[in-house]
């Protein structure tokens, strides 16, 4: 049953060609309530025929009798009790759509591919349970390049390396050395750090679906000559803890992802990677503001 967004007004106009709209459901209710027409024209500020009118009009659609008009104190009929709490969820559903502070106050899904804000993952989820108590922040791991944010999965998130999807606002938190990922069991592993050259000779696993590290991060003549593509953070640390690849990564995977079969060590010729943190720049979650302004300031205070 298609539901305009026409409310109950002083002026009653005809039901839209599509259908029946808002003022038609809050005049029935209104009926229901009081149990007269006369009364529920006062509660609506409307004459008593435009009420009757408007009953007649929302039966009319349905094709069947909601009330009962043969005493004074009207009553619904058994298709008008259920057609009661239908109207009355679609009303409610309706106040509730803009009702400011529900907006608010809904949860705010911030999603992320792999490591989160890193260590700033643990202060952000305390202060702003501390400070906005209102606003659940929802933190949501997903494997795709924007963490679900493009797909409407998220409202925000946090993202690593260069965001180009189209409709997104970003604001570049912080920056990361990046690391590399070897076998625990490997020769690579004794050494103190590694070079992207050391890694170039070996097979490199790439996350294509989440990742940032793609061949294009090694010089055109330096290239690894062999590459291995997985689906998600948990396949990249199998593959590489099984011997089966090296891979990079951000330094907060470390901290965020050990796993016994990796080690994780510095590799201070890579470039560091960019933290951002994304929201579509089209009706954005009423509390972005304050979550951007929170993440800045727990990122600052880290540096």
């Amino acid at each position: 049953m298609p539901i305009g967004l026409g409310l109950c007004s002083g002026r009653m106009s005809p039901p839209s060609r599509s259908g029946i709209e808002l003022r038609h459901l809050r005049c029935f209710l209104a009926i229901a309530d009081e149990g007269n027409v006369t009364r529920a024209a006062a509660r609506l500020h409307l004459t008593q025929p435009a009420v009757s009118r408007t009953l007649a009009a929302l039966e009319k659609h349905l094709g069947v009798r909601l009330v009962d008009r043969s005493t004074h104190h009207l009553a619904l009929t058994a298709e008008g009790r259920a057609f009661h709490d239908r109207a009355v969820a679609a009303v409610a559903a309706f106040d509730a759509a803009l009702d400011p502070a529900r907006l608010r106050h809904r949860p705010l899904r911030l999603g992320h591919a792999w490591s989160a804000f890193g260590p700033f993952t643990t202060p952000l989820l305390r202060r702003w349970q501390r400070e906005h108590p209102e606003t659940p922040l929802e933190l949501l791991r997903i494997d795709d390049r924007t963490a679900g944010l493009v797909r409407g999965e998220v409202d925000a998130a946090l993202l690593r390396g260069p965001v180009d999807a189209p409709g997104l606002a970003t604001e570049e938190l912080a920056t990361e050395h990046r690391v590399a990922a070897v076998a625990a069991d490997s020769e690579l592993a004794s050494r103190a750090s590694l070079t992207l050259a050391d890694l170039a000779s070996e097979t490199v696993v790439l996350n294509t679906v989440s990742g940032t590290t793609t061949p294009s991060l090694w010089p055109p003549s330096d290239r690894p000559a062999a590459t291995l593509t997985v689906g998600n953070t948990d396949d990249w640390l199998t593959a590489i803890a099984a011997g089966r690849g090296v891979g990079v990564s951000s330094a907060s995977t470390a901290a965020m992802h050990p796993h016994p079969g990796v080690a994780y060590l510095p590799l201070p010729d890579a470039p560091h990677i960019p933290v951002l943190l994304a929201w579509r720049d089209t009706s954005p979650h009423p509390a972005t503001e304050l979550l951007v302004a929170l993440a800045r300031e727990i990122a600052a205070q880290g540096e």
